[in-house]
């Protein structure tokens, strides 16, 4: 039983460990004297048993170094960095590093190397030499509700909506996650209006020294000048996806909404002065804003028809899909690796990259669809896709999993749901 408490009080104490990699995505964290963990009595007797020394890998140094200065010969500490579990590329300047030792032994048996913030590699000196095993140490994971109103962007709706539950950068993980989940149904940077309205389940994980990240979404809805859109999660022999809305038609769709992964729009279908030439002319396209080099993505399965130079678009890729529509693709700063005519590509595929070739003032990708050789309005063009819905034979079962979605989606705007933590042993050696 003492031997169990002193392990215990190692893994708890080894979580201060972590303090640089968390810092990178949450606020500074508690000395390791102050982590509730070591509370209990048997394993504050068990902790001070030990001589415990913390250090961190510096610049042009070695883990041999650093374990030199805890007491550990060289030819001790290159064996017990000899077991396979370390892998070269996660020794990085400012790994943490902890060395043990009980009161009585003069030179510390055992070695804890922070991996990650959730991941580290502890070793043990026996009678032979050294064994070790990687660490997973505890993760619980809770549920948030956020839910927002749209008054000029996506970004700011979520702001506002998740500052009470998640860190500015996990704010914006969420709003990438949910523009991802609705990229065939929704142009997040132009389909949104002010009124606009979404709510969102998600997974929110607490690390072991207090790091947060977002998890998955669980379920969400967006309303959009009046019509809903529901996402919700169902698993389907038949319909493709993971997720589908009120009416059981997959989230997923034959064409993206919008072909760049991060979406912002500086031009709009219709009349506009051409900012090169100074004369009004039909703007047959979306202008999409975007650093050079942005990695733009084929809107749908197809075949290249053209990828080359075309007078004023510069740089251009023409696309042409099953269905007989061509997407085309202007100004850009090059082609992805392979591109050519005649090469097909997958929805979703890199084809090229932003740039300002031919008549253009400034980065950015234009994108235009055309119908029987004729521009089209893109948000006109694809209308309500068809899409095949769950069959009949499942229909019960997703009535049941919507019912319980809405569920979830109509809880106050913050609930906890049941602990779901976890902590293992990956692997030995």
């Amino acid at each position: 039983m003492r031997s169990l408490s002193r392990a215990r009080a190692i893994a708890y104490g080894a979580m201060a460990l972590f303090g640089v990699g968390a810092v990178m995505i949450t606020s500074p964290l508690p000395r390791a004297s102050e982590l509730p963990a070591l509370a209990t009595r048997g394993q504050a007797r068990a902790a001070s048993e030990l001589r415990v020394r913390f250090d961190t890998l510096g610049s042009r140094e070695t883990l041999v170094h650093v374990l030199g200065r805890a007491g550990i010969s060289a030819r001790d500490a290159r064996a017990a960095l000899a077991t396979k579990l370390l892998e070269p590329g996660r020794i990085r300047v400012g790994m943490p590093v902890q060395t043990r030792s009980r009161l009585t032994d003069t030179a510390p048996t055992e070695i804890l190397l922070g991996l990650a913030i959730d991941r580290i590699l502890h070793l043990r000196r026996n009678g032979t030499g050294w064994t070790g095993e990687v660490e997973q140490l505890l993760w619980t994971t809770d549920t948030i509700v956020v839910s927002g109103v749209v008054t000029s962007h996506l970004y700011a709706a979520m702001n506002v909506a998740a500052r009470d539950v998640l860190a500015d950068s996990l704010r914006d993980r969420l709003t990438y996650a949910l523009a991802d989940l609705y990229e065939f149904r929704v142009d997040m940077s132009r389909d949104l209006r002010v009124g606009d309205s979404f709510r969102v389940v998600s997974e929110r994980e607490h690390g072991p020294s207090g790091a947060v990240r977002v998890g998955r979404i669980v379920a969400a809805t967006m309303k959009l000048s009046g019509t809903t859109i529901d996402a919700i999660p169902f698993k389907s022999a038949n319909a493709g996806g993971e997720f589908f809305d009120g009416d059981g038609r997959p989230l997923r769709c034959c064409f993206l909404r919008a072909p760049l992964e991060f979406r912002r729009i500086s031009g709009r279908f219709g009349l506009r002065r051409h900012p090169i030439l100074g004369t009004t002319r039909r703007h047959e396209g979306m202008d999409y804003a975007a650093s050079s080099g942005t990695r733009v993505r084929a809107i749908g399965d197809g075949v290249v028809i053209r990828a080359g130079w075309t007078n004023g678009y510069g740089n251009t890729i023409d696309l042409r899909h099953p269905n007989g529509f061509v997407s085309r693709y202007g100004h850009m700063q090059g082609f992805a690796k392979g591109v050519r005519a005649g090469t097909r590509v997958a929805v979703g595929r890199t084809i090229g990259f932003v740039g300002s070739t031919g008549l253009s003032t400034g980065p950015h990708l234009h994108f235009e669809v055309l119908v029987n050789g004729r521009q089209r309005d893109p948000r006109q063009a694809f209308g309500k896709q068809s899409i095949k819905p769950i069959p009949d034979a499942e229909r019960r079962a997703f009535v049941a999993a919507r019912d319980q979605a809405r569920e979830l989606l109509g809880s106050p705007a913050r609930f906890a749901t049941a602990d779901t933590s976890s902590a293992k042993r990956a692997t030995q050696q």
